[in-house]
């Protein structure tokens, strides 16, 4: 079937992200290397803690600043930890497109605080969705099932009437056990085949 709404993750479907750039940046105002920075920020149990909403953004500063040492505040802590993104042109354009077909699009994303800030900050398309659902804000991380029911509820739909787009099988898995279409995120020009297969951008 045709589907009503378009799920979009966020990291490496609509914007690149490297974690080795926060760690290279920070490293001058460390005693670590950029290796082992990477070692604290590369989804540890700290970053896990904070992308599930145990940790505030200050906490989660305060705890990086100790674990690692860093000698800066908290606004240049958030400057050099949340800029790591770029845009993915083609997906960008593609979810405008969309848009522009009156197609409901969200953004399902294992995400952060200064994370979405600077995206929010940095890259206009982000304010154009027509919902959000992100980890840190319902205390539940992809691929378990609590949140995706979040996104059924907030879009108003379930199943076949979704179309999902992950970079990440295992999320995707989630999404297709329960009946959502799905796409795994390989290449853009892929992932854009593959939703106009589904009749969407007819």
């Amino acid at each position: 079937m045709r589907p009503e709404a378009v799920v979009f993750d966020l990291g490496k479907v609509l914007v690149h992200f490297d974690w080795s750039i926060a760690a290279r940046r920070m490293s001058s105002r460390c005693d670590l290397s950029p290796e082992q920075l990477l070692r604290v920020f590369d989804y540890s149990p700290l970053v896990v803690d904070y992308e599930m909403g145990r940790v505030t953004d200050e906490q989660f500063y305060a705890e990086a600043a100790k674990l690692t040492r860093f000698d800066g505040d908290f606004n240049e802590f958030a400057d050099l930890f949340g800029n790591i993104f770029s845009e993915m042109p083609a997906m960008i354009a593609l979810q405008a497109e969309l848009r522009q077909r009156s197609v409901p699009t969200f953004i399902f994303s294992n995400t952060n605080g200064l994370a979405v800030r600077a995206i929010r900050a940095g890259f206009p398309f982000f304010a154009h969705f027509d919902g959000y659902v992100l980890s840190y804000e319902h205390g539940a991380m992809k691929p378990h099932a609590p949140l995706y029911e979040v996104v059924e509820r907030m879009t108003g739909h379930h199943g076949a009437e979704l179309l999902y787009i992950d970079d990440r099988l295992e999320n995707v898995e989630t999404g297709r056990a329960r009946g959502w279409q799905v796409i795994l995120q390989e290449q853009p020009e892929k992932t854009i085949a593959a939703v106009r297969a589904t009749g969407l951008l007819d």
